[in-house]
C-alpha cells in the first residue's frame, strides 16, 4: 500500500478508535488530565493514535520496516499508558535512575529500558550490520522520547510529529502513517478538547523514528542519533 493508503488507514483507525474510546470514558475520570491552562481534558488521543498509526505502519507494508515500527509503536505506546496510569511528579532520567538505584521502580523507568529495548529490537529488525541497528535502535528511542518533551502545550508535539514526518514522505511510505494518525485529532488536540499524553507522544515518535532509520544510511542515522542524544541531554540540564 502506498502513501495515501497508508495515511488513510491511520488517520481512519485513529479517529473510530478516538470516537470510541470518547463514548466508552466520558463519565471515567480516569480518562481526564488537567492541562497546562487548568482546563479538563480527555485522553482519548494517545491510545487512538497508538493504534491508527501501527495500523498506517503495518499497511504501509516496507518489509521488516513495516513489522519494526508496529512493534516499536506499540512497545512505546504500553510504555506510555504505564505512565499514563501511573506516572509520578519526577522528571528527567536522572531522577528515575537515582530512584532505581534505591530500588523503586518508577514509570519512567519502566519508559527508559521498555522504550530503549523496543527501539533496539525495531533498529535489529531494520538494519544488517550491528552498528546501523545500535544507532537505528538510538533514532527510534530517541524520536520517540524528543515528541514525549515536546508534548508541553495543545497541538505542539503533533506539529512537530507533521514536520518531522513531512520529508520522509518522499523517502518511505512509513512516514505516512503518524502524518495520518496525528492528523485525524490535531484539531481536538489544539481546541484543548484531549490531549496525546505519554501514550500517543510516545508511540507517535517511534513511528517517526523508525520511518527516519529505515530511511538512512550509516551517515544519516548517526546524525540523528547524535542530535536526538543531544536534545535529550539538554533537557536534562535546563
Amino acid at each position: 500500500m502506498g502513501r495515501f493508503g497508508a495515511a488513510s488507514v491511520a488517520a481512519g483507525v485513529s479517529r473510530a478508535a478516538y470516537e470510541g474510546l470518547r463514548r466508552l470514558g466520558s463519565r471515567e475520570p480516569r480518562w481526564e488530565r488537567t492541562n497546562h491552562a487548568g482546563r479538563a481534558v480527555g485522553l482519548y488521543a494517545g491510545p487512538a493514535t497508538a493504534l491508527g498509526a501501527a495500523a498506517g505502519t503495518a499497511a504501509a507494508g516496507a518489509g521488516a520496516g513495516g513489522a519494526a515500527g508496529v512493534l516499536a509503536v506499540l512497545g512505546a505506546g504500553a510504555c506510555g499508558a504505564y505512565d499514563d496510569a501511573y506516572g509520578d511528579h519526577r522528571r528527567g532520567f536522572r531522577a528515575h535512575l537515582a530512584a532505581l538505584r534505591s530500588g523503586e521502580v518508577t514509570s519512567g523507568a519502566v519508559k527508559l529500558f521498555g522504550i530503549g529495548a523496543a527501539g533496539l529490537v525495531a533498529g535489529a529488525l531494520l538494519k544488517e550490520r550491528p552498528l546501523d541497528k545500535v544507532l537505528a535502535g538510538v533514532v527510534v528511542a530517541g524520536t520517540a522520547h524528543l515528541v514525549n518533551l515536546v508534548d508541553v502545550r495543545p497541538g505542539r508535539a503533533g506539529l512537530v510529529v507533521l514536520g518531522l514526518s513531512a520529508p520522509g514522505l518522499l523517502r518511505t511510505p512509513l512516514a505516512a502513517a503518524p502524518v495520518g494518525a496525528v492528523a485525524a485529532v490535531l484539531g481536538d488536540d489544539l481546541a484543548e478538547r484531549t490531549m496525546l499524553g505519554d501514550t500517543g507522544a510516545h508511540a507517535l515518535g517511534a513511528a517517526v523514528g523508525t520511518a527516519i532509520a529505515a530511511s538512512n544510511g550509516r551517515l544519516g542515522l548517526a546524525v540523528h542519533a547524535a542530535g536526538l542524544v543531544a536534545a535529550a541531554a539538554y533537557a536534562e540540564i535546563r
